[in-house]
């Protein structure tokens, strides 16, 4: 199979081997010497994958702040509409063991290009159960069917993001490439909740969401399989471990040499799951009920939708400012990180308890700002750590987006059932849900003090590097001899 101009032969070449530099389909000079390059066009495939994850994840919670207008519209009950996110997080558990199977089949590109098509037609799936002329059953199988395809597409973009980042950016980058693909996701949840109670009726807020996913399909062609040559001993694309094979190693079962784990490495990878899942399942699981964990208290479906945006913007700008921070500086100190920062999460969600009452807007926004800050900057470095533990990117990435799905789903579900009855002061409220909320995040947040979260992928790519720098007088005039294919190229 052929990935970006390149024969799978030269895909093989391992990473330490004195190579010539061969050249792009598009005659493009690496920006580094040595046996190990970047590749500029390495970004076009970052902005692919960000867009293409922004507008699959706003088709998640895009009927929770228009979740008693679509009621009023289409006569759906509000368990009804709630589904219509969950069934995302549903979907997406079969897609999070399937993407990397895929991807080692197939490759990178096409297993995006497969999820690309899925979202197009759940776009206009979703748009044909607008149509007045449908009875409500029909209605509900329509837009349900169109956002169960959704889901199936979304797992390609989140979970290839560290494996993208791997095979394309060196120690300096990976972190900040996984974070501007990874963020993409609140970036969605937060546009999902802030545009779609924008539009005059229900029908158009859905006729609005097809428009935009359609114009943003063709940029998956920027996404590229592999660089000719590797920019790390990790991205050198000598294939990961299987998912199974994943799965044995962190049971502590007999598995190949590349992917075993130490004790110590498995435990921490647990409390990383863990920890990781449920802090998505609270972000996810508010996105869905935000109207209706507000409305009883006399906020409107706009303020609700401004509340979940005020949680994942500020969030994005902080992800974007520590990352690189992460990346050049605090190298080391991943682990570092997710203890200092995940019990101010949870204290967070803890405060919720008392601060969700009527005329505390002001409080409201300042807790989901600190909330959103915190948790949208330890995304990227969940994921990265996790790849740190297994030096599987797919592998993990999708272990930690299966159960954090997982956990939505129950979140949801769990939340849904705790809602107070219509005679309740006031009615309908959703108090005993934000105290499950609460009270789940602030335990498990409780586990990061027992996390070492040693980096042993950088480690080794950092010790691969040293000895090819090395070896970099042999290396550069190798690499400074232009090749029969770069002066064709130049020709």
């Amino acid at each position: 199979m052929q990935s970006d101009g390149f024969k799978d032969s030269e895909d093989k070449t391992p990473s330490h081997t004195v190579i010539n530099p061969v050249p792009s389909t598009e005659n493009e000079a690496p920006t580094t010497a040595g046996p190990y390059r970047l590749y500029k066009r390495r970004w076009f495939g970052v902005f692919a994958m960000f867009l293409l994850e922004t507008v699959v994840a706003a088709s998640g919670p895009w009927f929770g702040p228009i979740s008693n207008n679509v009621v009023r519209d289409f006569g759906f009950t509000l368990g009804e509409v709630n589904w219509l996110g969950n069934i995302m997080f549903c979907v997406f558990l079969p897609g999070a063991v399937l993407t990397p199977i895929i991807t080692k089949r197939y490759g990178l590109r096409r297993c995006c290009e497969i999820a690309t098509g899925l979202l197009l037609l759940s776009a206009w799936v979703r748009y044909a159960g607008t149509a007045r002329s449908l009875s409500k059953g029909g209605a509900y199988t329509l837009i349900f069917l169109g956002q169960t395809i959704a889901g199936i597409s979304l797992p390609a973009y989140q979970i290839l993001a560290p494996k993208y980042s791997e095979r394309w950016f060196d120690l300096k980058g990976r972190t900040t490439a996984t974070m501007i693909i990874s963020i993409a996701s609140p970036i969605g949840v937060g546009l999902g909740q802030l545009l779609s109670p924008l539009f005059s009726n229900t029908r158009n807020s859905i006729l609005a969401l097809a428009i935009m996913t359609t114009a943003v399909v063709p940029i998956t062609y920027l996404i590229f399989e592999a660089p000719p040559t590797p920019p790390s001993y990790s991205g050198s694309r000598i294939p990961s471990p299987s998912i199974v094979s994943l799965l044995r190693a962190a049971f502590g079962y007999d598995c190949p040499s590349e992917a075993y784990m130490t004790l110590r490495e498995r435990f921490d990878l647990a409390i990383l799951v863990t920890v990781f899942s449920v802090l998505v399942a609270a972000i996810n699981s508010f996105s869905i009920l935000s109207s209706q964990w507000m409305s009883p208290y006399g906020y409107s479906d706009n303020t609700s939708g401004l509340m979940g945006a005020a949680m994942l913007l500020p969030g994005i700008l902080a992800a974007i400012a520590t990352a690189p921070v992460f990346d050049r500086i605090f190298t080391h100190h991943l682990g570092i990180a997710v203890r200092i920062l995940c019990p101010i999460i949870g204290l967070g969600w803890f405060s919720l308890i008392w601060a969700v009452r009527a005329h505390n807007a002001g409080a409201l926004f300042g807790i989901f700002v600190v909330i959103g800050i915190c948790s949208v900057s330890l995304l990227p470095v969940g994921i990265e750590l996790g790849v740190e533990l297994t030096r599987n990117p797919d592998g993990s990435s999708a272990l930690l987006w299966f159960f954090g799905n997982l956990f939505c789903v129950i979140f949801t579900v769990g939340q849904n059932a705790l809602r107070a009855s219509r005679v309740a002061s006031p009615p309908q409220n959703m108090h005993h849900a934000i105290i499950f909320n609460g009270v789940s995040v602030l335990t498990v947040t409780a586990l990061v003090f027992f996390l070492q979260g040693k980096q042993v992928r950088r480690e080794l790519d950092q010790r691969m590097y040293d000895e090819g720098k090395a070896q970099g007088t042999i290396m550069t005039r190798i690499a400074a001899s232009p090749s029969t294919e770069d002066s064709s190229a130049k020709a």
